[in-house]
Order: structure tokens, then C-alpha cells, then sequence
């Protein structure tokens, strides 16, 4: 199967400190594949050159065989990738729907023009995209009643579910989750792990994950990598990363 994404030798300084470094990464069509590492192994640092936030130092990301090192987020999300952020991230005033309706912009062909006096085909892709909007709702598991709510007014879990909605509503090929179980209870984690694998089996979607909780790591994911003071320590199947000597001294320490 061929992958969406590959970073070869993608390395990211900040002066004198190396967040990553030189990180060779792949993502196969429609697989799940999780990034892993102690805090402050450069996961996030990985995340944010992947998806435009930071330029990386060296080394080239491409997305389905198409050249996005360094490109602005925007030009990122209209390629096909979309993310979550280890923080919240949603626009407190907007109501649920709202959020969600938001995250499909990228996609609308309506001009300025048609917005301000209403054309047909306005009315019409406002129409379509509310109507996406909660569909995707209803697919990450938010009630039909709290459409209409403030986003900030939903409970963690739920926040943390429209966060993804708002990330689909681009239709993306690629969606990079950070950490997106934090904060959950041990249901909420387990119905976000079955979440993912819907993404991938009813949309086709590929999922890029950061996580701590290691039950989600290691139910969910096609592979594993580890990152270690920004260098990839190991990679592989969740059975063999879990065995592997040097995963164990990551987060345990060399006495484990």
C-alpha cells in the first residue's frame, strides 16, 4: 500500500537545541500509525513541521507525492492534511455547529461577492455545508441537542470530539491527532479508539497520533515510532516496540 506522507531526514533547530532530529516517517494509505516518546522527545515540534506551523531546518516532507516542506498551514490543510492540538483549540463564541462549519472554508468556491448579496450557488454550499457539518457531528458522537451550544460549553470529551469534527470538515486524507484522549475517562478513550478505526474503514482517512495512554497506542496502531530527545529510537509493530530494550530505558529509565 502506498503512503500519504513521508518526512526523509527532517531535522528542526531552534539556536542551539535540536527538537528533532534527522527523522526519517511515513504514514501508509488508510493506516494508523502513532508517535511516541517521553515528554519533551520533539513529537509535537514533528507535528507542527508536518503540517506547516514550523519550517523544518533540513530534510522534506511530501504528501501524496507532492513537495509541502515549509508550506503555510493553509496550503498544508488544501493539500488533504488536518490536525488537533494537545490544547483545545476552538472558537469559544461560535456555537457547535458553528465550529464545525468553520473547518470547512478551505473547501468553499463561493466568492465574497456571492456572500454578500446571496447568489444561489451561496445559498446552496451554505446549505451543503451545514449539512456536512452535522453529519460530521453525528459521526464523532455529539448529540443533535448541543448543535446549537457554545462550543466552550460542551464537557472535555466532547470538545475534544468537536475539535475533530471541525478537523474533518476539510476533508482531509490525513488526520494528525495530539493526544486527542488527554484529560478522558477510560469509556471516552476507548469510544475515540473505535472513532479512529471508523475514520479509517468508513471515510478511508489515514491517522497520524501522538498519545500517552499506551492501551489507545497499542489497540489502535499499525506501527509505532519512538522518539528519544528528538531521535527516533525505534520503530515498528506495537508488539515489538513493546519488547524493545531501548523503549523500555525511554520511559523508564536505564535502572528498568
Amino acid at each position: 500500500m502506498a503512503d500519504v506522507l513521508v518526512a526523509t531526514n527532517v531535522t528542526k533547530q531552534f539556536g542551539g537545541l535540536t527538537a528533532v532530529d534527522n527523522v526519517d516517517f511515513s504514514v501508509p494509505e488508510k493506516g494508523i500509525v502513532s508517535l511516541i516518546g517521553p515528554n519533551g522527545a520533539g513529537k509535537t515540534t514533528f507535528f507542527n513541521c508536518m503540517t506547516g506551523l514550523y519550517k523544518p531546518t533540513t530534510g522534506t516532507v511530501m504528501f501524496n507525492g507532492r513537495d509541502i516542506t515549509g508550506k503555510p498551514p493553509h496550503v498544508v490543510t488544501e493539500s488533504g492534511i488536518a490536525r488537533t492540538f494537545q490544547n483545545i483549540k476552538l472558537f469559544k463564541t461560535m456555537t457547535v455547529l458553528e465550529n464545525v462549519q468553520v473547518g470547512r472554508h478551505c473547501r468553499l468556491r463561493s466568492r465574497i461577492s456571492g456572500m454578500v448579496f446571496h447568489s444561489p450557488f451561496t445559498k446552496k454550499e451554505e446549505k451543503e455545508t451545514e449539512g456536512r457539518a452535522r453529519e460530521l457531528l453525528a459521526l464523532v458522537g455529539i448529540e443533535r441537542r448541543r448543535f446549537q451550544d457554545l462550543g466552550s460549553s460542551l464537557p472535555y470529551g466532547d470538545q475534544r470530539r468537536l475539535e475533530i469534527a471541525r478537523a474533518l470538515a476539510s476533508d482531509p486524507k490525513l488526520l494528525l491527532l495530539d493526544e486527542p484522549t488527554a484529560g478522558m475517562n477510560p469509556q471516552e478513550s476507548e469510544e475515540l479508539t473505535g472513532l479512529m478505526q471508523k475514520l479509517r474503514t468508513e471515510l478511508g482517512i489515514s491517522v497520524l497520533l501522538i498519545e500517552h495512554d499506551m492501551k489507545v497506542v497499542m489497540g489502535v496502531s499499525d506501527h509505532i515510532t519512538v522518539l528519544e530527545s528528538g531521535a527516533k529510537i525505534a520503530a515498528g509493530q506495537p508488539q515489538e516496540v513493546r519488547a524493545n530494550p531501548r523503549v523500555v530505558e525511554a520511559y523508564l529509565g536505564s535502572q528498568a
